[in-house]
């Protein structure tokens, strides 16, 4: 099976590490030049820069002979512009997308895409399920106190990169409440140092969600 996966943060460079080791022919691909070369002396001729969101850098990647593309960018619009690149033009018979706003993931399905993964969605049915204190914190519970999780992975060019948590420019009412590391999980002190592949996990009030993404938003490349 040959599967291309856009985008080589945590999530795709282990997803492509796991389906390289099951057998499978697999192509990353990462718009990053430092995050690319990096990978590249690891992945060899797995690793290829270039945007999965334009049709020539598909082409190149041999898109009209992949059986499964996989958008898995930190960008909801470019995760959906991908998966329609692959299906509508190249006929991929599966695409996977990526989906980092929960509130996206039926425009994504109105669109055709195959398969959604939000890993919000999945952090909110953890949450409803029990914890250690024996006490149940519902769902429905966070939507009525107006709190959003927001779920962001830290590229190589995030500003908050090597800062601290307690030096964070967050808005009011913002909690961290989980960092995930190389696929291990870790509770945040004051002192963390964010590095570059970090997926911060936050409580936010639903009106300074936006702020709050701004501040882990990833400079963009001149």
């Amino acid at each position: 099976m040959y599967v291309i996966i856009v985008g080589a943060g945590n999530v795709g460079y282990y997803l492509a590490k796991t389906l390289m080791n099951a057998g499978h022919e697999v192509l990353l691909i990462e718009r990053d030049k430092r995050r690319c070369a990096l990978l590249q002396d690891e992945l060899g001729e797995m690793v290829m820069r270039g945007r999965g969101d334009e049709i020539h850098t598909m082409r190149e990647a041999g898109a009209d002979r992949a059986d499964i593309v996989v958008a898995c960018t930190g960008d909801d619009e470019d995760n959906l512009i991908i998966s329609q690149i692959a299906k509508w033009y190249f006929n991929v018979p599966r695409t996977v997308a990526r989906v980092n706003d929960p509130r996206n993931e039926g425009i994504f399905q109105q669109l055709g895409i195959d398969a959604t993964v939000s890993s919000t969605n999945i952090i909110y049915h953890l949450i409803e399920q029990e914890i250690e204190t024996g006490e149940i914190i519902p769902l429905a519970a966070l939507k009525r106190g107006n709190i959003e999780i927001v779920d962001v992975e830290l590229g190589p060019r995030t500003p908050v990169v090597g800062k601290r948590i307690q030096d964070l420019p967050l808005p009011p009412d913002t909690l961290i409440v989980c960092i995930i590391r190389q696929e291990n999980a870790m509770l945040p002190h004051a002192d963390t140092e964010l590095q570059p592949g970090d997926s911060v996990i936050a409580l936010v009030s639903a009106q300074n969600a936006p702020q709050l993404r701004n501040v882990f938003a990833e400079e963009q490349e001149a």
